[in-house]
């Protein structure tokens, strides 16, 4: 995958990552106190006017053996729930994607209720699949694959 689009000044600084580390950190306590009431809806770039849901995703450090939270935008697809692995076209793939590779077995926070899933990377015909229902849910994702030369893992949570 080749970027095509000139991604937004900035994209690239160091500080991204800081700051989706502790917005990330907020949204998880205030999702997790209001069952989802608040914090349940993405309402940044493409979700401005049409919010998206969003789901807690844990998962555990394959370095440091850390529990830790992400929040997601999310899809269901019949009773698996898919996610992407976006990271807002940054150049690599955000680090719970690795995470989730190397230990599958994890829960997701659907406003209140708590599922246990299974963690697998969408294979080549499930992305091509799935990825025109990710892009009318959110469309930004089609600008986050424009501006990275990586293709953006689709990542499938079946139930266990």
């Amino acid at each position: 995958m080749s970027g095509t689009k000139p991604k937004p000044d900035g994209l690239d600084s160091p500080i991204v990552p800081k700051i989706l580390k502790y917005a990330g950190r907020a949204h998880v306590r205030v999702y997790r106190l209001t069952g989802g009431r608040i914090g349940g809806k993405w309402r940044i770039g493409a979700g401005w006017k049409k919010p998206v849901p969003t789901l807690l995703l844990d998962h555990v450090g394959r370095k440091s053996g850390r529990a830790f939270t992400t929040p997601l935008l999310y899809l269901v697809d019949g009773p698996d729930v898919v996610v992407v692995a976006s990271q807002g076209g940054l150049p690599t793939n955000p680090q719970w994607y690795g995470n989730l590779m190397a230990s599958p077995e994890t829960r997701v926070q659907i406003r209140s209720e708590k599922r246990a899933v299974r963690a697998r990377t969408a294979n080549p015909d499930e992305r091509t699949a799935v990825w025109p229902r990710l892009v009318e849910l959110y469309a930004d994702f089609d600008n986050y694959q424009a501006w990275t030369d990586r293709e953006i893992p689709v990542v499938i949570l079946e139930p266990r």
